[in-house]
């Protein structure tokens, strides 16, 4: 399997932000246009940008969509996002408006019957997003901890047809501590999918690691503040891991 580079853009307010650990009181702005963000992240050869509706996963609704229009129909990137998206009307207007992927989070535990729904309708073109705390599903822009365990969740949704998961592991999410790679992969071997893995990525060598697993399912990583702080560069990512 190749592995891809996701470079992310979450949104809240209009602007590019970075969230320490979920937590909305601790915020950085790193730019004032998420489209000028993507367009940097394209030039240097991204493939795919993330984005996230910061905003939208706490409203319960899509709230800042018109930036991820803007990206998807005037960049040559291919474009996921989620936050907000919590009806099939949701998922319809992303998709049939240029987004190639829609992920669905935290409707996983609240209404499985409409995430099943989605991957029978959709298939590939809807990622599952897991966020995980101790290895247990958290929800709602990660103010609540269920008690589900991620693989678990994994497992039934691989079974109703998911194809992607996105994994988080809150623990590590903008700590620049390096991604847990052990539950990547286990979330990967139990679902026998394609794994994204998401938050802690600090260096190229995180990269480096995370790609030794592409064979088991690990397909590639999303990569926010170390890009925003500079450690390395999409164009240094590509180079280092290759792409497809």
């Amino acid at each position: 399997m190749s592995f891809t580079i996701y470079p992310a853009i979450d949104m809240r307010g209009g602007k590019c932000v970075r969230l320490l650990q979920g937590d909305y009181d601790k915020e950085t702005v790193y730019g004032d246009s998420p489209f000028d963000m993507a367009k940097v992240f394209a030039d240097e050869g991204a493939e795919w940008i993330h984005m996230v509706d910061l905003d939208g996963a706490k409203a319960g609704k899509r709230v800042n969509d018109e930036y991820v229009l803007q990206v998807a129909n005037n960049l040559n990137v291919k474009v996921q996002i989620g936050g907000g998206i919590r009806t099939e009307e949701d998922v319809a207007y992303y998709l049939e408006n240029g987004v190639s992927r829609v992920i669905l989070g935290s409707a996983a535990i609240s209404d499985p019957d409409f995430v099943k729904a989605m991957l029978k309708k959709y298939g590939e073109k809807i990622a599952i997003g897991i966020d995980a705390k101790n290895g247990y599903v958290a929800t709602e822009g990660w103010l609540n901890t269920s008690n589900v365990k991620a693989t678990d969740l994994g497992k039934e949704l691989a079974a109703a047809g998911a194809e992607v998961f996105i994994f988080t592991d809150i623990a590590t999410d903008g700590m620049l501590s390096g991604p847990n790679i052990h539950a990547n992969a286990e979330l990967a071997d139990a679902t026998g999918k394609q794994v994204i893995a998401s938050g802690g990525v600090s260096s190229l060598q995180d990269l480096i690691e995370l790609k030794k697993y592409a064979a088991k399912g690990v397909g590639g990583a999303i990569v926010g503040k170390a890009l925003y702080t500079k450690q390395f560069t999409v164009k240094e990512a590509l180079s280092e891991v290759g792409q497809a």
